[in-house]
């Protein structure tokens, strides 16, 4: 008697269905409605919804780039609790690579790989201003013209126009000039300011991110929005970091894609002083895909799992839960191995492999997010 119940239960009507279907139809994202799909315990139920949006946009291909990561610097002043990367100003082991150094990466990966794209982020070096970072794009567009350069957070431009003491919208037009074709999400972490005081008290306000996020996006530089969760947020402040970023993309349409990553709080200062001592696990990323891919549906095309930080097999699985993007092929990475998370460079080949052995179909994208090889 008791197993018909359960069976029962699980399939009958439910308000999960009536909250989804809510944001389906209406396009109407309401606080408490994010808040309860993120509360949810259905994650097969949040994945099947998430998986058939998926699928219906996309099909059978599941996409990534061929990318080197390029950390041009280490030296940085806003000493993220959450971060094991950066040192600060004069530190020994900081450093700040040279423009052959970053020219002669480049090009070998270029040579090597064949990479369609350079991510190109580093701390915020007090030293390092607009005219740095155009003199290397130029050069780096001058020797690779069909390389796009995916550069610099909103919080590394805010530092840079600082620096020149200037405006952000003067340093993006600047370096759009000189070869940057647009921003990744990095600086986001959890866009409520609440949060940020805790884990990045030094870092843009929420409010600062977006704005150079909408400049960006007014000029035609499109960017990618992330979301690290796992710190000290409550689930009520990553519903609000997403209907942030959904306000924003209403307004612009200049998101590409959206990118939520757990935090790893390996060798950082949070686990040190016991703030956080472990990552959030999978059962979250799950569900945090789904219903990402379940509230941004119409408004933001891509999602991407990160197998960076949430390693291969979890990638895997977020493609059934809506995910539609690997990430990048990372050549070369810096920040996430300084955590000690993982092993950071994984080759076409082993992404190809992986998505290849779930049954779909894996394709080389570029910066834009267009197709340019089906395997």
């Amino acid at each position: 008697m008791q197993n018909t119940q359960v069976h029962h239960d699980i399939f009958k009507d439910s308000e999960i269905e009536e909250t989804i279907d809510r944001i389906q139809e209406n396009h109407e994202i309401k606080l408490n409605d994010v808040i309860y799909l993120l509360e949810s315990q259905e994650i097969q139920r949040l994945g099947l919804v998430g998986n058939s949006i998926r699928e219906g946009m996309f099909g059978k291909n599941v996409t990534f780039i061929n990318n080197i990561i390029l950390n041009y610097t280490n030296v940085c002043v806003t000493y993220c609790k959450f971060c094991a990367f950066y040192r600060p100003p004069g530190h020994e082991e900081s450093y700040t690579v040279s423009k052959e150094e970053i020219l002669n990466r480049v090009i070998f990966a270029k040579s090597n790989y064949n990479i369609k794209q350079v991510l190109f982020q580093g701390g915020h070096n007090p030293k390092l201003d607009t005219e740095y970072f155009e003199d290397i794009f130029k050069t780096l567009k001058a020797k690779c013209p069909d390389v796009a350069i995916h550069g610099l957070s909103a919080s590394e431009v805010d530092m840079i126009a600082r620096v020149d003491r200037t405006s952000p919208l003067e340093v993006l037009s600047r370096l759009q000039v000189a070869g940057l074709e647009s921003l990744p999400g990095a600086g986001a972490e959890i866009l409520v300011d609440e949060v940020k005081d805790v884990i990045s008290p030094l870092k843009i306000s929420s409010q600062t991110w977006l704005d150079i996020m909408e400049k960006a996006h007014s000029i035609g530089i499109k960017s990618s929005a992330t979301m690290m969760y796992g710190t000290v947020e409550s689930v009520e402040q990553r519903a609000r970091h997403i209907l942030k970023i959904a306000d924003l993309q209403r307004k612009t349409n200049g998101f590409m894609a959206f990118i939520p990553w757990s935090f790893e709080p390996n060798k950082t200062e949070m686990q040190g002083t016991g703030l956080v001592q472990h990552p959030m696990g999978g059962f979250e990323l799950l569900k945090m895909i789904s219903v990402s891919r379940i509230v941004f549906n119409g408004l933001i095309d891509h999602l991407q799992s990160s197998w960076l930080t949430n390693g291969i097999g979890m990638a895997q699985l977020a493609i059934y839960h809506g995910s539609d993007d690997f990430g990048g092929t990372l050549i070369g990475e810096e920040v996430v191995s300084a955590t000690g998370a993982r092993s950071t460079e994984l080759l076409s080949k082993n992404i190809i492999t992986a998505i290849k052995a779930m049954g779909y179909k894996p394709a080389e994208r570029n910066n834009s997010y267009d197709i340019v090889k089906q395997y």
